[in-house]
């Protein structure tokens, strides 16, 4: 079992982006997937058989995350509206944002672009990776 405490985030590779959810304290984790929306499942469950990354929070954001996450309604899964990441940042913060679905934006449209004008796949790829680059250092 992956050391954390009651209110942090906890995460696991999900193909290309980190699959994010709020440790509860009873070992099982609130998390937000497409075919199931915010739920509760057991840390197995979450983890998939993957290797769990833990990005301890500081106590207020703890204590926020597990107000949020006893007093709130569960909410649909939406790509771009309520994903995992937004879920995870309505709950710290009280503030929904997903700094990986931005990258992927920036940096898709970006490589577009670039391919658009150049027609080049090397300069899409420069462009993409600039994008998602950029994105990371203003957020």
């Amino acid at each position: 079992m992956a050391s954390y405490l009651p209110g942090d985030i906890v995460s696991r590779r999900k193909g290309f982006v980190m699959h994010k959810g709020v440790a509860l304290s009873d070992g099982r984790i609130l998390h937000n997937t497409p075919f199931r929306g915010e739920h509760v499942c057991s840390e197995a469950e979450f983890r998939a058989g993957k290797r769990l990354h833990v990005n301890r929070m500081d106590y207020h954001h703890r204590r926020r995350a597990l107000r949020f996450t006893e007093d709130h309604d569960h909410r649909g899964y939406n790509l771009f509206t309520n994903n995992c990441e937004h879920t995870v940042h309505r709950a710290t913060t009280g503030n929904a944002s997903s700094p990986q679905l931005r990258e992927w934006v920036i940096g898709i449209g970006l490589g577009t672009l670039a391919f658009a004008v150049t027609r080049h796949p090397g300069a899409a790829a420069a462009a993409y990776a600039l994008g998602r680059g950029l994105s990371k250092k203003f957020s």
